[in-house]
């Protein structure tokens, strides 16, 4: 019989008996099992993994067991080789007994789908004309529509501030918010807020330390304020800087077209006017593209519309 007839009936590769007969019968295939000159024999292997495992080297990593090793004319392997050892007997981990790392923590995320679900705080320095004091903003956004739902500037920083600022907010709007977003600071922290969220029932988040982007939305309000043209550099009292802040507001709610909503306005967004807004947009764009296709590649599509909007929170009492 043929050799190619061989190959048919055993349903071999040609190239199999070609690779046999030029390499010898021996197995070649990807991850099957080889003798490799320059492996640690099981005695180098057993005697690395009882120095790994003593006392003396129990808290170290291979670098430092190589390194240490080294300095006593000792050499085993290299730190990628002994790292590739720890690994396949599973002891890539503490080897002896003290404090295991922790794991980081993943956020939660909560989708928000309407207004009064989620509102974030935090109090923003306003310069004055005397080098060194300052004023206060607190200001309280809606994480669903970005409007500004209640505002205060004060002399001083402090929870009560806070408590009566948000007191009077939930009285002026009669809405009672589902959580309150903030971050870490002494006023967020402060018992009488607590108190007084806790007492409505309403749960309380806090950003992670050293996460401002936990707060993003919040932050993102103060640079549109504070990067704004007009905002005057100081202010010149407390009733100038209330003035100022209460037209800035209207005109954040009613009048800027606010990129992280579909470029609509807070207000609009807020009574439902941005879904028919968004419907004429759309309807424009459709039939501009049908009066010239070649102009519209479909990777260049663009619709208008909200983007889903979610925000960081850890709740501290989350059976509240």
């Amino acid at each position: 019989m043929s050799e190619r007839g061989a190959c048919e009936l055993l349903d071999l590769d040609r190239r199999t008996i070609q690779n046999w007969r030029r390499y010898g019968p021996s197995d070649r295939r990807k991850g099957s099992v080889r003798f490799v000159p320059h492996r640690l024999t099981d005695e180098e292997r057993r005697q690395f993994l009882i120095e790994a495992n003593s006392p003396r080297f129990a808290d170290k990593t291979p670098d430092h067991l190589v390194a240490i090793l080294a300095q006593e004319e000792k050499y085993i392997a290299s730190p990628s080789t002994l790292y590739r050892i720890l690994r396949e007997e599973k002891a890539l981990a503490h080897r002896r007994e003290s404090k295991k790392p922790r794991a980081a923590e993943k956020p939660n995320y909560l989708t928000v789908t309407g207004p009064n679900q989620v509102w974030s705080w935090d109090i923003t320095w306003l310069r004055t004309d005397v080098t060194g004091i300052f004023l206060y903003g607190y200001t309280v956004i809606d994480l669903f529509d970005r409007s500004i739902v209640g505002w205060t500037i004060e002399a001083s920083e402090s929870e009560e501030h806070a408590t009566r600022l948000f007191r009077r907010i939930m009285r002026d709007l009669g809405v009672v918010p589902g959580i309150v977003h903030a971050d870490n600071g002494n006023p967020m922290r402060g018992v009488t807020l607590a108190v007084f969220l806790d007492s409505l029932l309403v749960k309380r988040s806090y950003s992670r330390p050293r996460c401002s982007n936990d707060n993003a939305f919040i932050e993102s309000w103060h640079k549109t304020l504070k990067y704004s043209v007009g905002y005057p550099s100081r202010f010149d009292s407390l009733d100038q800087a209330r003035r100022w802040y209460a037209d800035f507001v209207h005109w954040y709610n009613t009048e800027h077209l606010h990129s992280g909503i579909g470029y609509v306005t807070p207000a609009q967004m807020r009574s439902g006017e941005a879904e028919a807004i968004f419907e004429t947009r759309n309807r424009t764009i459709a039939k501009a593209r049908l009066r010239n296709p070649l102009r519209w590649r479909m990777s260049k599509i663009y619709s208008y519309g909200p983007n889903t909007v979610q925000s960081l929170y850890r709740p501290l009492n989350p059976a509240a």
